[in-house]
């Protein structure tokens, strides 16, 4: 049987005792080499919840998400958007980072479908606690963690996926995608693009409203 951290997962779902219990997970190997457990944060009824991959370096140091260079572009874009960031819930698919030894440097390996699996619970009980009406997806790993294996951000970004019961769903570029790209131009072109994805989450926000 796979591992997953479904058995530690508290009843009922609250923030405060979900990100206690996540702090010890041990349901798959990446805790051996992340500092710490990497949980979300956030306004604690937020109704837009941003979900990436996993926490990177600097998250995995101080222990909050998105607080790094990619974070940075995506406090840009939300700024951008007409978002608040204090408004929003922000969560990765996996609480731990996974990376590799470069010299000196810690570099980001893309986390394993049996590592997004095992995780997977501590994802479905914030969005259970936050209960949130819309959940962007940022890059190719939450999306297909959150909207099935054969979803593609190139084909799919921006689509809004009604939930039955759940929040309605839609997938965008992560942040970090746009400091990858290989010039200001493209970087600029990008994150246009980024912000307008973040724009109609907004005025999609303001039709439920």
């Amino acid at each position: 049987m796979a591992a997953t951290a479904a058995p530690l997962v508290p009843t009922p779902p609250t923030l405060p005792a979900l990100r206690a219990a996540a702090a010890g997970c041990r349901a798959c190997p990446l805790w051996e080499r992340g500092t710490q457990t990497v949980f979300g944060e956030g306004a604690e009824a937020a109704r837009l919840m941003l979900v990436g991959e996993q926490p990177g370096d600097r998250e995995d140091v101080e222990g909050r998400p998105f607080v790094g260079p990619a974070g940075r572009v995506l406090d840009d874009a939300l700024v951008a958007a007409g978002i608040e960031r204090a408004d929003v819930y922000l969560t990765n698919a996996v609480k731990h980072f996974k990376w590799q030894a470069r010299g000196k440097r810690r570099i980001h390996q893309r986390p394993a479908g049996p590592e997004i699996g095992a995780c997977r619970p501590w994802l479905d009980a914030e969005i259970a606690a936050v209960r949130p009406e819309v959940v962007v997806c940022l890059g190719a790993t939450a999306a297909q963690a959150l909207l099935g294996p054969s979803f593609r951000v190139t084909r799919q970004r921006g689509q809004f996926v009604e939930g039955l019961m759940g929040p309605v769903m839609t997938a965008t570029v992560h942040p970090s995608s746009i400091l990858r790209a290989p010039d200001d131009a493209a970087r600029g072109q990008a994150m246009d693009a980024f912000v307008a994805d973040l724009k109609r989450v907004a005025e999609r926000l303001g039709h439920l409203e």
